[in-house]
């Protein structure tokens, strides 16, 4: 619990009272941690992730998890998908069931070509709650974000933007070239890593962040890409859109 109360701090600055309170009973029934990506905090609300629910069913020795395709109320054509997830706890058991549905208009712009991961990680997160008796909802779950996020097309377009200006502190060229490589890479919106940057290192502005804050930001970033993407984008998508042209 103290680990995930120190990391909570250092990764969301603006937590309240209450949210700390949930976060406390979360720790003590689930065991979800948060420097492994098993929860979020976006829009003032507590949401567990995918991983966060597979490491439990794995916790709590989960028998076996069967997804199908509910092929009735698919449309490959309009990328429209339903799944049937079942999650058994014990030998013999009925299992518990969820569905997931995903299409264009409820996913983020960001993951469109995907929408049948999507729906089967929706089907199976859902049965996972049910089974193990998560309140909270999954971030997979949540339907696209009300400011929509750049198309793939003009993400892969993106080009390198330094990371240090003139007066700069906060990372030479290898931190920079890596991090507009991770941008470019996963296909990030790079101010919304840029707040989310500012909001790790603690700090006012990313000038004042010192080079060691920017790198262990840097590699917080790629580990988080790597496991569960989708994840990382609803937690840049918690942040607010700047006007302002530039990468972190």
């Amino acid at each position: 619990m103290r680990t995930n109360l120190r990391w909570a701090r250092k990764l969301w600055t603006r937590i309240s009272p209450l949210g700390f309170v949930a976060l406390k009973q979360i720790s003590e029934l689930y065991k979800f941690s948060v420097p492994l990506g098993d929860i979020l905090f976006l829009d003032g609300r507590w949401y567990v992730t995918h991983v966060g629910l597979v490491r439990l069913a794995h916790r709590r020795s989960c028998v076996g998890i069967r997804t199908q395709m509910v092929r009735e109320l698919c449309d490959g054509a309009a990328s429209r998908w339903t799944f049937k997830a079942t999650v058994y706890t014990a030998q013999g058991g009925k299992g518990f069931v969820g569905y997931g549905d995903a299409d264009p208009s409820n996913v983020s712009p960001l993951v469109h070509g995907a929408e049948m991961r999507v729906a089967e990680t929706r089907a199976v997160n859902r049965a996972l709650r049910k089974a193990y008796g998560i309140g909270i909802c999954s971030v997979e779950e949540i339907g696209s974000f009300a400011e929509p996020a750049p198309s793939s097309r003009e993400s892969k377009k993106l080009p390198p933007q330094p990371v240090n200006g003139k007066n700069g502190n906060y990372g030479g060229p290898k931190v920079r070239d890596r991090l507009c490589q991770l941008i470019r890479q996963h296909q990030l919106d790079a101010n919304l890593v840029k707040s989310y940057a500012v909001d790790f290192c603690g700090t006012k502005t990313l000038r004042e962040a010192s080079r060691e804050q920017v790198e262990a930001f840097v590699t917080h970033l790629a580990d988080w890409a790597e496991k569960d993407r989708n994840a990382l984008l609803c937690q840049l998508n918690s942040y607010p859109r700047s006007k302002e042209e530039g990468a972190a």
